[in-house]
């Protein structure tokens, strides 16, 4: 999920998330951090990884989706992961209660959860992730590497900042 359109000349930082995940929500600070720091300079997207544990993470995944659709991806995202306990108790009805208050259509966004428009993308981030030895969530990919903030945020976002910085430099 990207709420820009993808640029071939800035860094790509992969989110592999889930919206139901007290961790991830940890690491809000540290993704609001690099998207001051950098701005347009760094490409974040957020990457669907719902885990089992969570019952409610496939159906805010493709919540994440709708609200991208409807130009408010990342704000939703922030909402819904500011409210994780919610989430746990609320389920679908949290999720459409929560475009609401944002200024969505939340009718879209019903009908979108119950018509599973968005299952494929996130279908698709799942298997990926898979691919790549995602394991948990928070997992950040940036220049190749991985790095797993399911265990611990600690030092991760000075280690991304590394790694962008490296990149921001070699394309001079």
């Amino acid at each position: 999920m990207n709420d820009s359109p993808a640029r071939a000349d800035v860094p790509v930082l992969d989110v592999w998330c889930e919206l139901q995940c007290p961790d991830c929500r940890s690491a809000l600070d540290d993704l609001r951090a690099l998207r001051a720091r950098y701005g347009d300079r760094l490409e974040l997207r957020l990457r669907h990884f719902p885990l089992e544990k969570h019952k409610h993470a496939f159906a805010a995944a493709q919540a994440a989706e709708e609200a991208l659709e409807q130009g408010k991806g990342w704000e939703y995202v922030e909402a819904v992961l500011g409210r994780v306990e919610e989430l746990d108790r609320g389920g679908e009805p949290f999720l459409v209660e929560v475009a609401r208050e944002l200024g969505l259509d939340a009718e879209e966004f019903d009908t979108a959860l119950v018509d599973g428009r968005h299952i494929l993308i996130v279908d698709a981030d799942q298997a990926e992730g898979k691919a790549i030895g995602v394991t948990g969530t928070p997992t950040y990919v940036i220049g190749g590497e991985r790095l797993d903030g399911g265990k611990s945020q600690e030092g991760l976002r000075e280690r991304v900042e590394q790694i962008t910085d490296q990149l921001l430099t070699a394309q001079g």
